[in-house]
């Protein structure tokens, strides 16, 4: 089964039209996209938009044999022309399947916003699985819809449709997972890229032709991540998105509650609520009985106050006890962590403090502090596959 993306794009294109934002000024060339349309195997067109037609032809095919148009969401704006020798678009009702004389199957799916997706089975058996923008599988936990060989999926706008997809088994490490309905609330270019890498997804410019069923270099998303960042950066931001559209994940946070400090926890109930609804919260320190386990992946946040917790109970404050032994217990404990890290199975993130780049600080205690997150975090490092520094919301790449 081929699949051809006549537009990848969001339904008002990209760049938007008048749009003086930084990534639509950004959107040019390869960035720039159409309004979302599929062309399957040159028979079957999901979605019509302005100007198909030109876009079929920009990528080299025509819609001459197309048979059926389906749409998966209400378009806004004025109605779109149906091309001449096109037959009129529908929809299909939620749970109901199409057989075309081509072979080919269609089976509507509902949806948890609004419009319809689209599970097309081809003729030798290949499955591909289109949804609409800002939508979701609803009611899916309760059926078994099988595996797809490509999802195609609004995966920066829906990252939690992907979770859902992959807590049913729709979604495999096999399974090609393309980004469409790309808007401008991300930049363009190598951002996007970096970000659907780590959900498991890939993007590609319009015209592209693809083979549903054949082997592609599906983006590895890397078992180890460390996110470090200043205060206020969004390095938890950044930890969070990279796990967004995975299931069960485990929140660890490292913090406690702190009872009786507000601030703490406004703190707190704002990362709570930023979280999927689906993902668990422990409150723990003691990690290396986690990473040890099997499981679902883990965000660990954050290696700042693991580190407060471990000083804590080495006596590291005290420079009577550092010198008599708590330095090299400390070391152990962070050695400890580190082999643990390398050892783990599970994917995780971790979010930890970068405060080696600002004032010295004035006391002896707070030096040590931070000489010791500095090797710590060096260690830890050394462990990942993948490392990110956050600057004013910005992730740099420092490895992977």
């Amino acid at each position: 089964m081929e699949l051809t993306l006549l537009g990848t794009g969001a339904p008002a294109g990209l760049p938007r039209p008048e749009c003086p934002c930084a990534a639509c000024a950004g959107a040019l060339g390869a960035d720039s996209r159409a309004a979302t349309a599929l062309l399957v195997d040159g028979s079957l067109l999901l979605d019509l938009t302005p100007g198909v037609a030109f876009a079929a032809a920009r990528a080299g095919r025509s819609l001459a044999g197309v048979r059926q148009v389906l749409l998966s969401h209400p378009h806004d704006g004025p109605a779109v022309e149906v091309p001449a020798g096109l037959p009129a678009p529908g929809r299909v009702p939620d749970g109901r399947e199409l057989a075309l004389l081509t072979g080919h199957r269609v089976r509507a799916m509902a949806m948890d916003a609004g419009g319809t997706g689209y599970a097309v089975t081809g003729p030798g058996g290949q499955r591909l699985l289109y949804l609409p923008p800002g939508s979701a599988p609803a009611g899916i936990e309760d059926g078994d819809i099988g595996t797809y060989d490509m999802v195609v999926a609004d995966v920066m706008g829906r990252p939690d449709a992907l979770a859902r997809l992959r807590a049913v088994g729709a979604i495999r490490p096999t399974t090609d997972v393309i980004a469409v309905h790309l808007d401008h609330d991300v930049p363009p270019g190598g951002e996007v890229r970096r970000r659907l890498a780590s959900l498991g997804a890939r993007a590609v410019p319009d015209g592209t032709t693809l083979v549903v069923g054949a082997y592609e270099e599906v983006p590895d998303v890397p078992r180890r991540t460390l996110v470090l960042g200043g205060a206020r950066s969004g390095k938890s931001v950044e930890a969070e998105r990279r796990l967004e559209a995975f299931p069960d994940v485990l929140y660890v946070a490292t913090g406690g509650l702190r009872g009786g400090d507000t601030e703490w926890a406004a703190r707190v109930a704002a990362h709570r609520e930023r979280r999927p609804g689906s993902w668990r919260t422990t409150e723990t320190c003691d990690l290396v009985p986690l990473l040890a386990e099997d499981g679902p992946p883990l965000l660990i946040d954050c290696l700042s106050l693991w580190l407060t917790d471990a000083m804590d109970s080495v006596g590291a404050w005290d420079d009577a006890v550092w010198a008599d032994g708590g330095e090299r217990a400390l070391r152990e404990r962070m050695r400890e962590l580190t082999q643990a890290v390398r050892s783990t199975r599970r994917t995780m993130v971790a979010v930890s403090n970068e405060v080696g780049s600002g004032i010295v600080p004035a006391t002896a205690s707070g030096r040590r502090y931070r000489d010791e997150l500095g090797r710590l975090n060096a260690a830890f490092a050394g462990e990942c596959e993948h490392v990110l520094l956050v600057v004013a919301g910005q992730a740099v790449t420092l490895r992977g």
